[in-house]
């Protein structure tokens, strides 16, 4: 079968030939344009077309890292299809180290967006017609907000075939069957019939490095579930993901000083002391518990806590201990491993 060249905006890209878009997509108030560039890999042999996306959410860095390890790969010489890479897609946000656009809003509630509408709505009308249209699949990465670190995880819906064999290739041990909330570019991607998969992994505005190998693994493994790398001649992971059938957040019941006493990943009983909140003028202390067992999938970081505040986020399952030996074979090996990219000297803590 021959393959034909991939266009996207006015740039062409041959078989076996990669090339930069830089799409426009607004103007500063300076009047300086704004770009946002997309990276296409187009290989030499038919197969799926894969968008790997990240910083829809501007302060959300890990996955613009694991984007760049991607795109050094020497194993995309081979590649099969093609991979549209998106580093930072919330250009606004990554510029001003914030979450949001300059509006206020959220990127990933303005989809499908409008020709007419919001920034917001410009911005993801613009990136579902001129990117996401042209993707078979995709992998958007994510971390955890400002202060607040999530462990590694996929979250998707996994009603889809397609999209559930997908999280499960990730290869992480915990896995969120995640319904899909409007306006957000996994709910308009399954609605017209695109797989996609959420990876939430670390904290905003931080590199972390076990996160960033992880995704970068992951990433590799589910291109090589599509077909568009070859199978890995080592011995596939011992760990399996588990599907949390639901999730609870423990919030804070009083403003005051928080002190976390759990880690990520660790193994969560029913009635567990988590963690304190004291008042930083008296000896007045009140203890927050778990309502149920679980296992600790996020975190809050900041010891200043409001009354309502999320400060844990514990993941359920039927069975809870397995989840937990997994968890943490997973956390001990991924740094202990030879990095994905050759010569990839690792972020220091």
């Amino acid at each position: 079968m021959t393959v034909q060249p991939f266009e996207l905006g006015d740039v062409v890209a041959a078989p076996g030939q990669s090339a930069v878009v830089e799409m426009p997509a607004a103007q500063l108030y300076t009047q300086t344009p704004l770009n946002i560039p997309v990276h296409v890999v187009h290989g030499r042999q038919p197969g799926p077309t894969l968008l790997v996306c990240a910083a829809i959410h501007g302060d959300e860095l890990n996955g613009v890292e694991i984007i760049r390890r991607l795109l050094r790969m020497a194993a995309l010489k081979r590649l099969r299809g093609t991979l549209i890479a998106v580093p930072v897609v919330n250009v606004f946000g990554f510029i001003h180290k914030s979450r949001y656009l300059p509006d206020r809003r959220d990127l990933n509630r303005c989809f499908p967006g409008s020709e007419t509408g919001s920034l917001g709505a410009r911005m993801a009308w613009l990136f579902k017609t001129r990117v996401l249209d042209r993707a078979t699949h995709a992998i958007d990465l994510h971390t955890g907000a400002v202060y607040r670190s999530n462990l590694p995880q996929i979250r998707a819906n996994l009603a889809s075939a397609e999209t559930a064999a997908m999280a499960d290739a990730f290869g992480v041990p915990v896995v969120l069957n995640s319904v899909l909330r409007d306006g957000t570019l996994r709910e308009v991607a399954e609605a017209q019939g695109i797989p996609v998969i959420t990876y939430e992994a670390g904290e905003a505005l931080r590199f972390e490095e076990a996160s960033i190998r992880v995704g970068v693994r992951g990433v590799i493994n589910v291109m090589r579930h599509l077909g568009m790398l070859a199978d890995r001649r080592t011995t596939p992971s011992t760990v399996k993901p588990t599907v949390a059938g639901s999730s609870t957040w423990v919030r804070a019941d009083c403003d005051g000083v928080f002190r976390a006493l759990v880690a990520l990943g660790a193994r969560i009983r029913e009635g567990q002391l988590l963690g304190r909140i004291s008042s930083p003028f008296t000896d007045e202390e009140i203890e927050v518990r778990s309502p149920c067992a679980g296992i600790l999938i996020g975190r809050d970081n900041l010891p200043l806590v409001n009354e309502g505040e999320a400060l844990f986020h514990i993941a359920r399952f039927e069975e809870v201990r397995g989840v937990a030996q997994q968890v943490e074979t997973f956390t001990n090996d991924i740094l202990q491993a030879e990095p994905a990219i050759e010569g990839e000297v690792p972020i220091a803590p």
